[in-house]
């Protein structure tokens, strides 16, 4: 009753075809102020219908001009039979607080969602999977629309923007992430909107402004990034090493966390040194523009030589430092002060595809450094978080048994899913067989001494 017209032939959005009349009763108000009564009364009798408020402007045109309000009713009641009246109903209509009337409640294209269009339009036996899932990047919906629904886009695209105000441009995925470039950035057609595909986006407190076309970003990671920083405490070292525009290493960084974070795709390296100055991070976080093997290598030895402190201090508010005596505004003794340690307690790798084939530059990292780690002191050797793909099951037995022997061939020691410290996160599912992984691991002795 209520659900929009049908044209399964439609392939050029008109909006205009979706209009509506729906016949209904509505018992008008005879003085607005009884409204509040009357729809308490009226409770169970009362239109229920979502995104559509009962209350409505009276549909006598002479009481419409006095500011009258009608409540809308059940379809099942009928204006002119009091048989499908309620008790209530008859009451108010005996003691003339209501009069039960004809309504045409009019509904246009602005009623609809997006679900109730694109079913009036794409033909029944499309209708099992409506493509409803989506990526939104700054003012930017990401489709990645399978083939059957090619002939469609058009349509869904405009849909998709009518119903999402937010949204200024629609891009459909034409290749797989990686395959047209080593920087994680994929093709794509513009099916409606703005072309421009600078956006900002915020995630974990942190403002992220980048050109979405020239650099890897992904919504559906943010549980991954909160995970993995979950994991880190002020003060420690932390080598990003496959970063982006920093989704790991700048929230890191607001936990006081010192992070070296790394990317190959000068674009990215451009819009994470933008982050870390936009969310003024940059006592903790430090961006690289190198090759990801390299750098493993590399930023272990800088480390080992540098030297950062951080002071901390307490947080005054400006208007508390100006009503402060003029012998106190001078500058406090910090509360704290962070030093960088001389080796990293984590390593992320955030590259799925590749990343394990860079294991092999932790053999030998730490050669000659022995007396760095335990026993000859605290210090631990640096967890791993290599993320990769595999397949996927129910209880990810064999994928994590798969897992173990690639990073296994990578450093040239046996790594089992019952070794000490071994992880091996579920992530999420990239597609029908596939599935995306984060193991997490401490460099053996045997590896980084070698």
């Amino acid at each position: 009753m209520f659900r929009p017209p049908v044209d399964r032939a439609m392939r050029v959005l008109d909006r205009s075809f979706f209009r509506k009349s729906v016949p209904l009763a509505a018992a008008r108000v005879l003085d607005n102020k009884h409204i509040s009564r009357c729809r308490a009364n009226l409770g169970h009798d009362l239109l229920r219908l979502d995104r559509m408020a009962s209350v409505r402007p009276d549909p006598e045109e002479s009481d419409l001009k006095k500011g009258r309000k009608s409540l809308l009713l059940r379809p099942d009641i009928r204006p002119n039979d009091a048989s499908t009246w309620s008790n209530k109903l008859r009451e108010l209509v005996d003691s003339k607080e209501v009069a039960v009337a004809p309504y045409d409640l009019d509904l246009n294209y602005d009623y609809w969602t997006y679900h109730d269009i694109m079913s009036a339009i794409l033909p029944q036996d499309e209708q099992e999977e409506l493509p409803t899932g989506f990526s939104i990047v700054g003012q930017i919906a990401h489709l990645n629309l399978r083939e059957r629904y090619l002939p469609y886009k058009t349509l869904i695209a405009n849909v998709l923007m009518d119903k999402n105000p937010t949204i200024r441009t629609v891009i459909n995925k034409v290749d797989d992430v990686g395959t047209s470039s080593e920087y994680r950035t994929f093709g794509y057609e513009l099916l409606a909107g703005d072309p421009d595909m600078n956006v900002e986006t915020k995630e974990a407190d942190c403002i992220f402004r980048f050109d979405y076309s020239k650099v890897y970003w992904n919504s559906r990671l943010n549980t991954e990034h909160s995970r993995l920083v979950d994991m880190f405490h002020p003060g420690e070292a932390v080598c990003d090493v496959m970063a982006g525009v920093g989704p790991f290493a700048v929230p890191a960084g607001k936990k006081r966390v010192f992070v070296w974070a790394n990317d190959l795709n000068p674009d990215s390296y451009a819009s994470l040194e933008d982050a870390i100055t936009r969310n003024k991070v940059d006592q903790f976080v430090k961006a690289f523009n190198e090759d990801g093997r390299s750098f493993i290598r590399s930023s272990a030895k800088q480390l080992m030589e540098m030297e950062h402190h951080v002071k901390i201090f307490r947080h005054v508010s400006r208007s508390s430092r100006s009503q402060a005596p003029s012998d106190e505004k001078q500058d406090p003794s910090p509360l704290q002060i962070l030093t960088q340690p001389k080796t990293f307690d984590h390593y992320v790798m955030n590259l799925p595809a590749t990343a394990t084939t860079f294991l092999d530059a932790f053999i030998g990292l730490y050669r000659e450094h022995e007396d760095l780690f335990t026993p000859h002191t605290d210090t631990k050797l640096p967890m791993i978080h290599v993320h990769c793909f595999s397949t996927k099951s129910d209880d990810n037995k064999e994928e994590k048994i798969k897992i173990c022997k690639e990073i296994s061939e990578r450093i040239g020691y046996t790594i089992t899913p019952q070794t000490p410290e071994l992880e091996i996160w579920d992530v999420r599912d990239v597609a029908p067989q596939k599935r995306m992984f984060c193991a997490s691991f401490r460099i053996p002795p045997e590896v980084a001494f070698r």
